[in-house]
């Protein structure tokens, strides 16, 4: 049903719970520390939900949570044996979408992931709209001033990343992260090679695609 990826330094717990949501019917990708679970997220842009234990070598929960929400609204529950209502407050006003505590029963823990996906696939949008750029998540298509595009599978989910962060410097690191994927060992001038033919394709409207020098890309929301 959905792809979700469980960081947890415990073994025994990760496999607990995959199996929990194995049974389900998702697909589990687990970390063993929030450095891991990043890159993993980075690489995996089908990811639709993040489960994250709080005490974790390397990168714990909360730098973790900090990293994701940086540069993604996808719901992210935190996990951990801490009784503590300061934590629980804590993660919330970081962003946490729920904070659920060891131990659990795996009825509750199934309704409270099911609750996050249900609130995701209500708030995820099916259309990206910018003032002059219109994408079709569903349908796959791009409008550029009303006029359609036709863009290669790569270029279409880095014109969605770049739509997806109006108005943020993104890296050609980050952009590769995310649309290459963490282990694309290629040359990075690809990403300027893919955003020249994106702007040749889109005309006027690729003007909103901004090069930062020294530093990478921007889109501009607003045409100057």
């Amino acid at each position: 049903m959905a792809l979700i990826l469980y960081a947890d330094d415990e073994e025994k717990y990760r496999k607990m719970i995959s199996l929990f949501l194995e049974s389900d019917g998702h697909n589990v990708l687990t970390a063993s520390n929030g450095r891991v679970a990043l890159d993993i997220f980075n690489s995996r842009p089908d990811i639709k939900l993040v489960i994250l234990d709080v005490m974790m070598p390397v990168m714990d929960g909360w730098k973790t949570l900090k990293a994701i929400r940086s540069i993604s609204p996808v719901p992210v529950l935190m996990l951990t044996a801490l009784n503590d209502a300061v934590h629980e407050v804590k993660g919330l006003q970081e962003g946490a979408d729920d904070y659920i505590q060891k131990p659990f029963t795996g009825k509750v823990f199934l309704a409270r992931v099911q609750a996050a996906l249900r609130k995701n696939a209500q708030s995820e949008p099916e259309v990206l709209q910018s003032t002059t750029i219109r994408i079709d998540l569903t349908a796959h298509t791009i409008l550029a001033d009303s006029r359609p595009i036709e863009a290669t599978p790569r270029e279409f989910d880095l014109l969605a990343f770049l739509v997806r962060n109006p108005d943020i410097v993104l890296s050609r690191e980050r952009i590769l992260d995310r649309v290459w994927g963490f282990d694309y060992d290629g040359d990075p001038r690809t990403v300027d090679t893919h955003i020249k033919s994106l702007r040749a394709k889109l005309g006027k409207a690729g003007e909103c695609i901004r090069t930062i020098r020294g530093m990478g890309y921007s889109f501009r929301t607003r045409m100057a």
